[in-house]
């Protein structure tokens, strides 16, 4: 239904039913006396005009009840249960409307809820008349508006909607059928039409959040299947009820703000979703507060927007410090907020307040002391304790401090105990009791971030710290150390160099510094233990190992008396300056020269442990004794300090010379030395290297070298002898091995080969005696009773083997074989049950002779050997020798 008035006409009116919930199954159970309200209304109805009547039973109770409907733009009711219209309606066939009807008690506050829906004539389509007229252009199919049908209907079922007629049907029987999803496709079975009326139905309740619309086609075919109309397009759409509740997205949403906020700050979101439809206020949700926890400062903290569900602050004095968390009751109700009808859903908001710098760090107390013994770094002197009412563990929390004032030389700081948030005094410089005894600072503690706008710092994050110095015991030091002193070398002992004394820097005390010596490498100097005063033991040697770079350096250490007693050292530096006290001498000592002067020469050099001017220039002779010297020999200057040797003579003879060479320098007292120099002269070859035996004797091994040779020699030669120890040993054992087999008797490692026919046994040359019995051996073959193989089997009386008769019958074949293995089974030589017996030994009993004895005679001369001459080819040489033919 719409307003009326003006161009436009009213909204037609929509036909509904009712579908009571809460009738009373018993009498005496309050609720209406329907469950189902039908209620037909004219086309047009009137502002103010009664339409229908709802009862409602008390039991008699007589408690008021008030009701209400969800519709009051459109419909009234009063108490009585009179439905009245509220403004000016117009029927509409093609439309349905629900109305929702709500008792509730006065007295429980209980809730009974009736839906109502118009029901008028059931409405009827018809399929769209044809024209077959060619004078004017055929009309177009009808647009047949949809047809609603509420969701979760109680029925009963099925239920009419509509009627489906063609105009045809007067003059023939027509058959009516639906098609599409619902019908006659999946969800089968939900719409349902009598072929021979037409009246389409629902049957069963539908579902709007599953379906919400359905689109069915209507045919209308005569009795023999032909098509009599075209088919037309029903929409049925499927009306919303409020029947589900708004559901939040999460149950528990989390949010922060910052403490200090203002008014009107935005906290969070919260959402929450309704599966009716959300054009219509089913699907309609807003937002209130139900509850805030705790009610702190106010109880009105927090605002939520009921559309968009946004929630922001709306009162002054968020303080973390004094309530860090809030507890929101969100309710989210359909119906547009409607606490009549709509449907509602609660979710909790926790709101975390965030904590801001608005609590400056304070100290404990105003003044802090310590003390600390002087000369000690790194050491606490102070711990500096703050409160602060920020969450701990962030930057408005932890505490920076600074010296503001009292350590102009910058001797302590106050690093932060990230565990504690304690300020730790700390020397980083070494204190001097004498200089100053007591210091004052002045330290300020703030935070790692600014404080809140409109804060500032109290007096108490200033503090003061009074900090003693005790005195220590400290350590002489020599002044200036080290002590530099320059003299000549060669001074003699018991000369006194200098006074190297300590000082006591403990200016307040009375104590007596002893001298002693820590390091003196060569052992030259002394020092007074008293005095300091350092003097020689021994000559002071510029050119001793012991020197570097001119400079010999000795540790003195200065010990007070003081308790416990303190010590420094000091080191004295001398500087010994050069005299001309070292004589040149050669270099190098030996050389070699060929026999031939020509092309070789030595060149020398001279080296003098002084320096300059007491060293080079140097001046080279030869010496003048012995007197062959200058009559062989030859000497000339190159430069200051190099000359060169060579011989005087065309040819000098092989072998080893000594040469005395005499070197100046050129101090200022010039010192000579006599060095020889050793010279082997030998024979050279085209390159100048000598190749005489001499010069590889030169060579010659060490001692060492020789004992190492002859050791190696001695060892090859142990090793040879062993190896032949070892040969021989093993002819030995294999010639005693030998000793044991018999040659003649061992025929098991030999392969003996009978499967090659050959010419006969001519061609074979086999021992056949080993084939013979044991009995019929010669008495010479058999072996010596000492001498048996290792492998042989042991020595046991002979078993008693069964033998064949001279004329065996065919049938004790089998008896020979049964005694035989019951013999071997007896005879512990025997092999293994899984060896192979040998059953055709046949004994000493047996009638045959020689094979020579077939070419005799005498025997066998009155047989018949014919019947030799049936048995093929390969006995046809028997046949001719005893078939018949004397020849």
């Amino acid at each position: 239904p719409g307003p009326s008035g003006g161009d436009h006409p009213p909204p037609p009116l929509l036909p509904f039913q009712i579908a009571a919930e809460g009738r009373g199954a018993p009498p005496c159970k309050p609720g209406f006396s329907e469950d189902t309200y039908k209620v037909v209304l004219p086309d047009t109805v009137e502002e103010g005009r009664p339409l229908f009547h709802v009862d409602f039973l008390d039991c008699g109770r007589g408690a008021p009840v008030r009701m209400e409907c969800n519709n009051p733009s459109d419909f009234r009711i009063e108490a009585d249960g009179v439905v009245y219209a509220a403004r000016s309606l117009q029927r509409s066939p093609q439309h349905a409307l629900v109305l929702l009807v709500k008792a509730i008690d006065g007295t429980t506050q209980q809730q009974m809820m009736v839906h109502t829906a118009g029901n008028t004539d059931l409405m009827e389509i018809s399929f769209p008349s044809r024209r077959n007229s060619q004078l004017k252009r055929m009309k177009r199919d009808w647009v047949i508006p949809p047809i609603n049908v509420p969701e979760n209907s109680r029925g009963p079922f099925p239920q009419e909607l509509v009627r489906i007629r063609s105009d045809h049907d007067k003059s023939r029987a027509l058959r009516y059928s639906v098609t599409g999803p619902g019908a006659d496709q999946p969800p089968t079975g939900i719409f349902i039409i009598d072929p021979i009326s037409g009246e389409l139905s629902v049957n069963k309740p539908l579902d709007r959040e599953h379906i919400s619309n359905f689109h069915l086609r209507a045919h209308a075919v005569d009795l023999n299947g032909n098509q009599v109309e075209n088919p037309i397009d029903i929409v049925i759409n499927v009306i919303d009820m409020n029947d589900n509740r708004p559901e939040f997205t999460h149950q528990i949403w989390n949010g922060t703000v910052p403490e200090g906020s203002k008014p009107g700050t935005f906290v969070m979101t919260v959402t929450s979703v309704d599966k009716d439809d959300p054009k219509t206020a089913n699907g309609m949700l807003r937002y209130k507060i139900l509850s805030q926890t705790p009610e702190s400062p106010t109880s009105n903290m927090f605002t939520i927007n009921n559309k968009t569900g946004g929630i922001i602050t709306v009162a002054a004095g968020l303080d973390r410090e004094k309530v860090p968390q809030y507890t929101l009751i969100i309710q989210a109700t359909d119906m547009e907020g409607n606490p009549m009808y709509g449907l509602s859903n609660t979710a909790t908001a926790v709101i975390r307040i965030t904590d801001v710098n608005d609590n400056p760090p304070e100290f404990t107390a105003e003044m802090f002391s310590g003390e600390v013994r002087e000369n000690r770094v790194n050491v606490i002197v102070a711990n500096l304790t703050v409160t602060d009412k920020d969450q701990p563990n962030t930057p408005a929390w932890n505490a920076v401090y600074k010296i503001t004032g009292g350590d102009s030389t910058g001797r302590f700081s106050v690093p932060t105990d990230p565990t504690t948030n304690e300020g730790l005094v700390t020397v980083v410089k070494p204190i001097d009791y004498e200089t100053s005894r007591t210091f004052v600072l002045t330290v300020e503690a703030k935070n790692e971030v600014p404080l809140a706008r409109g804060i500032h710092y109290p007096h108490l994050s200033t503090a003061t710290v009074s900090i003693r110095v005790m005195d220590e015991n400290e350590s002489p030091y020599f002044e200036p150390n080290p002590k530099l002193i320059k003299l000549e070398e060669g001074l003699m002992p018991e000369s006194a160099l200098t006074i190297f004394t300590a000082q006591d820097p403990d200016r307040f005390m009375r104590q007596k510094i002893t001298y002693s010596k820590l390091s003196d490498p060569a052992n030259w100097l002394r020092i007074d233990p008293n005095t300091g005063r350092i003097t020689t033991i021994a000559t002071l040697d510029r050119e001793s190992s012991y020197v570097k770079n001119n400079l010999y350096n000795a540790t003195f250490m200065g010990l007070d008396d003081g308790k416990p007693p303190a010590s420094g050292t000091g080191t004295l530096q001398i500087y010994l300056l050069d005299i001309n006290d070292n004589a040149p001498k050669v270099f190098p000592q030996e050389a070699e020269i060929c026999e031939k002067p020509e092309p070789n020469a030595i060149n020398i050099t001279a080296v003098d442990g002084d320096l300059n001017p007491n060293a080079g220039p140097f001046a080279f002779e030869l010496a003048h004794r012995p007197f062959d010297v200058r009559r062989n020999w030859t000497i000339t200057r190159i430069s200051g300090d190099h000359a060169q040797v060579g011989l005087k003579i065309g040819f000098l003879e092989s072998g080893i010379y000594e040469i005395p060479i005499i070197i100046t320098d050129s101090g200022n007292l010039p010192m000579s030395n006599t060095s020889y120099l050793r010279v082997k002269v030998c024979q050279c070859d085209i390159n100048g290297d000598c190749t005489d035996q001499q010069h590889i004797m030169a060579a010659g091994l060490g001692t060492g070298a020789i004992i190492a040779i002859l050791l190696c020699i001695i060892i090859l030669l142990i090793l040879v002898l062993l190896f032949v120890v070892w040969m021989k040993r093993r002819d030995k054992e294999r010639q005693a091995k030998q000793l044991l087999i018999d040659p003649e008797d061992d025929v098991r490692d030999n392969i003996l080969k009978y499967d090659e026919e050959g010419g006969g046994e001519e061609d074979q040359d086999y021992d056949l005696s080993q084939l013979q019995q044991p009995d019929t051996l010669e008495p010479d073959a058999i072996k010596p009773v000492g001498i048996r193989r290792l492998d042989e089997r042991p020595l046991h009386p002979e078993p008693q083997y069964p033998m064949r008769s001279a004329a065996p019958h065919p049938g004790d074949i089998g008896d020979f074989i049964n005694e035989g293995l019951k013999a071997a089974d007896n005879d512990p030589t025997a092999p293994p049950y899984d060896s192979l017996l040998v059953f055709d030994y046949e004994g000493s009993g047996s009638t045959a002779g020689s094979l020579s004895s077939l070419n005799s005679s005498s025997s066998g001369g009155d047989q018949d050997y014919d019947y030799l001459n049936d048995w093929g080819p390969r006995f046809r040489k028997l046949a001719d020798m005893y078939g018949g033919c004397d020849d």
